[in-house]
């Protein structure tokens, strides 16, 4: 096996930072160094947010387009550790119904942005902890993984009961009973 396979695709990203530093690099460019991986961008952040590494961004730089990065310095700032428990992770994805939180995507539905991939859900923070966010329950949501690295980004507003009732109603009788068992599922049988 070569080096290059046993490297992680964190590890693979910081590698071509490093041998790019100074060099603005397109997202493209770094999944390709990352070995094709696709949560790459959430890499990209554990380096800048955990690891320290002053990578910049558009949200960084007004010269940087999106999805352009940029390593200045290999020197690194004080990092912060997540520390988020088994618990506090179980206890987040049950209180938001094992469902994303800006999609609306469930565990397990097949992935709205294509492939053989099933969703995945991750925790999210509401206010992000390099903003001053913590890693409280209540700071936290279930997110799918294309919505925490950003590539739907254009979460639609949650609708209201009309809507949602009106949605609902115009379903075939077949989706109307898989809502029902799902509300029964999730609620239990209590009316």
């Amino acid at each position: 096996m070569s080096p290059k396979k046993r490297l992680g695709s964190k590890k693979r990203i910081l590698e071509f930072f490093l041998k790019n530093l100074g060099k603005v690099l397109e997202s493209k460019d770094i999944q390709e160094a990352a070995g094709g991986a696709v949560e790459w961008a959430r890499r990209v952040r554990e380096l800048r947010n955990e690891e320290g590494y002053q990578i910049l961004s558009h949200k960084d730089r007004a010269d940087l387009k999106a999805g352009q990065y940029l390593l200045l310095t290999v020197k690194r700032v004080p990092a912060f550790k997540r520390d988020i428990s088994k618990e506090t992770r179980a206890w987040v994805l049950e209180r938001n119904g094992y469902t994303c939180q800006m999609c609306g995507v469930a565990a397990g539905d097949p992935d709205p942005l294509g492939g053989s991939r099933t969703v995945r859900l991750t925790l999210g923070h509401i206010i992000d902890k390099s903003k001053g966010g913590d890693d409280s329950p209540g700071n936290l949501r279930a997110v799918c993984t294309n919505c925490n690295e950003g590539l739907q980004n254009t979460a639609p507003p949650k609708p209201d009961q009309v809507h949602l009732l009106a949605q609902v109603r115009r379903a075939t009788i077949a989706d109307q009973k898989a809502v029902l068992e799902w509300l029964i599922k999730k609620f239990g049988n209590d009316s």
